[in-house]
């Protein structure tokens, strides 16, 4: 961290994150990172529990949630480990590459030995190494991917030949479209926005945003004036600019995991655009965004599981971020925050732990029935909210259940929007807002 500007970003507790400065793309080396947590011992296999963690180490939502992932084990060793057994994580690069993925998992199941499997930020890359940790009936947790095809095609599809296969978050971007919805209610009660356009990557994940979003806010009676998916190398946004400001909306909805959306904000706010940003923007969870955006990511929002730390989701969510930044002091690759895919990550393997203490097993060669049947029979509070899973029968078999509140509304998908001065709030769902949404100071 960088300490000696006295710029590090902590949580105050109050709702409200000051930023420090660091790089938006972490550097963590090239290929896989075998990372033994102090107190560890083997390598796998035999001695020791082994989490096999899949992300791509050179972009700061890998990075932090293999610091998580890291946090986890030492202080579950702490603990006594699990089954008395002392965790080590063994982190593989995937590089966002199906292939890549492919061979590292394999890596890790085959030659690590791994107990457990966790991670995979992109919905291509999770798809791609399914039916291969399948195969080996090794327990696989994903903790960064969203598409629903992932449980579609798996569990959902051929439930015995999957049933290792589970997601602790995010809720699947099927339920995350319904959710916008809701949102979409709250910022017609607050500033009156009724005409909607809708943006997306052209990605596997964004699918049913694409297929049901503006479905979904039609049926709430707004207009949807705009649609389009767009190409994620992208680096000229100039056209989608003067379409969005010929068709007028009052929001834009926006969903880019690829897309890194720089150039459009500084055109928004050059532009004085009289439309809000609003949806998944997944480089602006990154901590320093504000400075890396030269200010221009002021207004808009993104979700993130976790709220980026900015509201007590849950009993657990303020010490987390508390102990992940203690954690990374000193670390110049750690991003400040442990991002959404962080908070999942951590909460996926300790619920494991949890798992495997009901069954009275980590061994799943022997007893994956029984794993499985703890994992279905959970309701764990996490770091960024109740953990459950969806059963066998079920549309999305062990997939993360989503939240609901007492109007039907999807809670478990807060929204944060950053403020003049970078300070970061948590603007939905009510019950974990820490301050009202606010349109763009040039729209009156």
């Amino acid at each position: 961290m960088d300490n000696d500007d006295n710029n590090t970003l902590r949580s105050d507790r109050t709702g409200k994150i000051s930023v420090g400065r660091r790089r938006f793309i972490g550097a963590a080396g090239v290929g896989a990172v075998a990372t033994t947590v102090a107190g560890c011992i083997g390598g796998g296999g035999d001695e020791g529990f082994t989490v096999g963690h899949l992300a791509p180490l050179e972009n700061t939502q890998g990075i932090g949630s293999e610091r998580s992932a890291e946090l986890a084990a030492e202080e579950i060793n702490e603990e006594g480990g699990i089954r008395d057994e002392d965790v080590e994580i063994v982190s593989a690069n995937t590089r966002s590459d199906p292939s890549t993925a492919q061979d590292e998992a394999s890596r890790l199941i085959n030659q690590e030995n791994v107990d457990l499997l966790v991670g995979t930020f992109s919905s291509e890359v999770s798809l791609n190494i399914m039916d291969m940790i399948a195969e080996n009936n090794v327990p696989y947790i994903v903790t960064g991917s969203a598409s629903p095809a992932i449980i579609e095609n798996s569990t959902g599809s051929d439930y015995e030949a999957n049933k290792n296969i589970f997601r602790s978050g995010p809720i699947n971007s099927y339920f995350q479209a319904e959710a916008m919805g809701g949102y979409a209610d709250y910022l017609s009660d607050r500033h009156g926005w009724n005409t909607f356009a809708y943006l997306a990557d052209d990605a596997a994940w964004t699918d049913p945003f694409t297929n049901n979003l503006p479905g979904e806010l039609e049926s709430r009676g707004y207009d949807v004036v705009y649609e389009s998916e767009l190409s994620t190398g992208i680096d000229d946004f100039s056209t989608v600019m003067n379409d969005l400001e010929s068709e007028d909306p009052d929001a834009v909805f926006r969903f880019f995991a690829h897309i890194i959306a720089t150039d459009m904000l500084a055109s928004w706010h050059q532009r004085q655009a009289e439309f809000g940003i609003e949806g998944i923007h997944v480089a602006s969870m990154t901590p320093d965004f504000y400075e890396l955006s030269q200010e221009t990511a002021t207004f808009e929002t993104t979700s993130q599981s976790g709220a980026a730390g900015t509201t007590d989701i849950t009993d657990k969510t303020l010490d987390f971020v508390d102990a992940y930044q203690s954690f990374t002091e000193g670390d110049d690759d750690a991003p400040d925050l442990p991002m959404y895919m962080g908070f999942n990550t951590y909460d996926a393997v300790y619920l494991y732990r949890e798992a495997v203490e009901e069954a009275g097993t980590a061994d799943y060669e022997s007893d994956l029935d029984g794993i499985v049947d703890a994992m279905l029979g959970l309701e764990y509070t996490g770091t960024a909210g109740e953990i459950s899973f969806y059963g066998e029968g079920d549309d999305y078999p062990h997939d993360v259940q989503e939240e609901r509140g007492e109007n039907d509304e999807i809670t478990n998908f807060p929204i944060t929007q950053w403020r003049p001065g970078g300070d970061l709030e948590c603007v939905y769902p009510e019950q974990y807002r820490t301050a009202d949404h606010v349109q763009p100071e040039w729209m009156g």
